[in-house]
């Protein structure tokens, strides 16, 4: 910018105006910015000229460009600083209106300010200019996180890839590129805008190409259905350069989400794979039902039956014996992925190892009962096959409905529940006793929290103190105590920290 501007008077009026419109257009930024960094730098000038102790203040009028320079001192009851300063008695010599807090205006001329003047402003516009082009890069790219964008490498380093994207600078860390993915300089790059950040330096754009995102945006790209929002993406999981997968869903029947995906002899899925290094891809169809889209996440692979469990959010998939690896997957990737994809636990076993570690179980149920009420095996596996899982449900049963299954009648029930309530009572025993030993906290048994098993199990780890106990977190309870849930954890950890606030 001309020195003119700061030592010639004549260059105060329509010139001015036609610089900053002139500097404006040049970088991209509103005219309005300019003449404030204008206004700031003048100030400075003329509180070098005339005293930093003056409360000095510069405006340009946006029609004429005429800077007026003015010098104000505010009214005050009690006066403390007589440069900025003056008494009520004072202002009202030069203004009969004058009142408390107002401030009144002194007119400076618009004089030489000198080189070592006229040189800060242009700093100081230089480095507003600058500030309000970060800004507007900043304001430009933060409403683009989450999009796709396209840019040319300016520096290809081991830890990190540059993009030139226009007015800033865009970077690709090293785990967000697809493995074994190398790029020249002058090279045209494509990735998903992960964050944006402001710094001091200018924005900090980062990007990725490993992201989840930027597979559904590419088919958004690339699937007009998709942009138009005929057809939904629910859900995306990617092992970035090997495999991924896509879960698509739509409420038009006439359509076919996974074939408008694919394209016309998979044109469309092949422009998405090129992109992503020869990723490979399976697109499934989305269902609100869980085990219908577990069934269609684990595609290619066939399954014969899904158990869900919705409490915990997981998945037993059986798979025909020649269909598991292909469910699993190399490496376990393809459950993996389908695990991600759902947002469930998926674990998958085959049909012939469900069926054996069935018969385990069952052997072993029975084999329980039979020990504990010394029964024979007719009864126990009647037990078993009954849906009776431990002595303790036994325990709790009515007579009468445990009489009504078939081939057991009142008397038979009621020897079994008591011969139940029996083992219970001398197994609760047994572990008192085993605590006693142990050394275990008097205090905790007598809260009546826990059973003595789930206290002897306690005490085996170590947590023998009420304080122990109490240390505890929920999740660290039932880490010890699976069977626990989350709120009967959390109301036992209250209960054993009462003594600390009584």
């Amino acid at each position: 910018m001309s020195t003119a501007l700061w030592t010639d008077s004549r260059f105060y009026g329509p010139e001015l105006l036609q610089i900053s419109d002139a500097v404006a257009r040049e970088k991209g930024l509103e005219k309005e910015k300019i003449l404030d960094a204008m206004e700031n730098a003048i100030q400075k000038a003329a509180r070098s000229k005339y005293g930093n102790e003056h409360d000095i203040r510069v405006s340009i009028d946006r029609r004429s460009g005429e800077v007026s320079i003015l010098k104000c001192v505010t009214v005050k009851e009690n006066v403390e600083n007589d440069v900025t300063e003056i008494s009520l008695e004072e202002a009202k010599k030069i203004d009969e209106n004058a009142e408390i807090d107002s401030v009144l205006t002194t007119k400076l001329p618009t004089v030489d300010f000198g080189r070592v003047a006229a040189q800060a402003g242009r700093q100081i516009i230089a480095q507003k200019i600058r500030e309000a082009e970060r800004e507007k890069q900043y304001d430009e790219f933060k409403d683009k996180v989450g999009e796709i964008i396209s840019g040319v490498v300016k520096r290809a380093e081991y830890s990190s890839v540059t993009l030139d994207v226009g007015r800033t600078e865009a970077v690709i860390k090293k785990d967000q590129l697809i493995p074994k993915e190398n790029f020249r300089v002058g090279e045209r790059v494509r990735a998903y805008i992960v964050s944006v950040l402001q710094e001091t330096k200018g924005p900090q754009v980062f990007l990725s190409r490993t992201h989840p995102q930027f597979l559904a945006k590419l088919f958004t790209q690339e699937v007009p259905e998709i942009y138009d929002g005929v057809i939904e993406i629910k859900s995306v999981a990617r092992d970035p350069g090997s495999r991924a997968k896509i879960a698509v869903y739509t409420t038009d029947n006439n359509i076919d989400p996974i074939g408008a995906c694919v394209g016309i002899r998979g044109s469309r899925v092949q422009a998405v794979i090129r992109e992503l290094q020869g990723e490979k891809i399976d697109i499934v169809l989305w269902s609100d039902n869980p085990a219908t889209f577990a069934v269609n996440a684990l595609a290619p692979a066939e399954v014969s039956k899904v158990v869900v469990d919705e409490e915990n959010r997981k998945f037993e998939v059986l798979a025909p014996d020649g269909q598991l690896s292909l469910a699993i997957g190399r490496r376990g990737q393809n459950v993996r992925l389908a695990s991600q994809l759902i947002g469930w636990g998926v674990t998958v076993a085959s049909e012939s190892e469900a069926l054996e570690k069935s018969n385990q179980e069952y052997h072993a149920q029975s084999k329980g009962f039979m020990d504990a009420l010394d029964c024979d095996e007719v009864i126990a596996h009647l037990l078993v096959a009954e849906g009776f899982a431990s002595i303790e449900e036994l325990g709790s049963v009515s007579e009468e409905e445990l009489s009504s299954i078939e081939g057991f009648d009142k008397g038979l029930a009621g020897e079994l529940i008591a011969r139940a309530n029996d083992y219970l009572t001398k197994k609760d025993k047994e572990a008192l006793e085993k605590l006693k030993e142990m050394n275990f906290d008097d205090k905790i048994i007598n809260l009546d929290i826990l059973s003595n098993d789930d206290l002897l199990t306690l005490a085996e780890r170590g947590i023998k103190k009420l304080d122990d106990l109490a240390d505890l977190s929920s999740d660290e309870l039932m880490e010890l105590l699976p069977d626990l849930d989350e709120s009967s954890a959390g109301d036992i950890i209250v209960k054993c920290r009462e003594h600390w606030f009584n």
